[in-house]
């Protein structure tokens, strides 16, 4: 087994999509490719059995998928939907012992002041919170560069909506590819926040590649991460 890959989760999106469309096969190609855990995104389209017997068989852990429903959470008309919708997310997490569910800001709405579509993201995140206290499962905000007309970009711009929740429940999914994307200094504007972050994605740039495929110090940056504590996974969600 191939120990380079200790430490990193594949996200089955991506990785060895060339190679199947089966899921269930994609997590023993990560186990054999050295993965000791796995994400996803949407749980609604998978064949969750075949998976769940995959991930048994390997001893392949889950990191985290999309809690769905996957809506603009940045318009307060979203909010009782996904609120009633989040406790089955929440099972299932619990289900598979994922620890982490991942959620967007969602495009931007026009017309609409940046502060109030922020506002409108810390309210959902608090009410979200409140209904994953206890559950063991956290709730990761992920911006996201390169998404059509998106309204949460930058990660400074997600930290500061974490920061804002203020509740343990809620995180941040940095994803040092759309941060490069943003044109950010992913270092900069993570020095003495490492503690808001739960999860990490990680790809090259240009071309959402494999590490060392494009112009990023991706280990350089991993290790800085290390550094200033952050002590979770690292997600390879790059093109195979």
């Amino acid at each position: 087994m191939d120990t380079a890959n200790e430490g990193c989760s594949a996200c089955i999106e991506m990785l060895f999509s060339d190679q199947t469309a089966d899921f269930a096969q994609r997590v023993r190609l990560g186990h054999a490719a050295g993965f000791k855990a796995i994400e996803f995104w949407l749980w609604s389209n998978k064949d969750l059995a075949a998976l769940e017997i995959a991930l048994r068989q390997t001893g392949t852990a889950v990191i985290g998928f999309v809690a769905e429903p996957m809506i603009p959470l940045n318009d307060p008309a979203n909010h009782d939907g996904f609120l009633a919708a989040l406790p089955a997310s929440i099972v299932l997490a619990q289900r598979l012992s994922a620890p982490f569910l991942y959620v967007q800001g969602g495009s931007t709405l026009p017309g609409t002041p940046h502060a109030v579509q922020t506002a409108a993201l810390v309210d959902v995140l608090l009410a979200a919170a409140k209904v994953l206290q206890g559950s063991g499962v956290t709730l990761l905000l992920e911006p996201v560069s390169d998404a059509q007309s998106g309204f949460l970009t930058h990660a400074g711009d997600g930290l500061a909506i974490v920061a804002a929740v203020n509740r343990p429940e809620i995180r941040l999914l940095l994803d040092l590819y759309h941060a490069a994307v943003a044109g950010e200094d992913s270092r900069a504007v993570i020095a003495g926040k490492a503690r808001l972050i739960g999860h990490v994605h990680v790809a090259d740039h240009p071309g959402r590649g494999a590490p060392g495929s494009g112009v990023l110090d991706l280990a350089g940056d991993m290790a800085w991460l290390r550094s200033q504590g952050y002590s979770g996974w690292f997600g390879m969600e790059h093109r195979p």
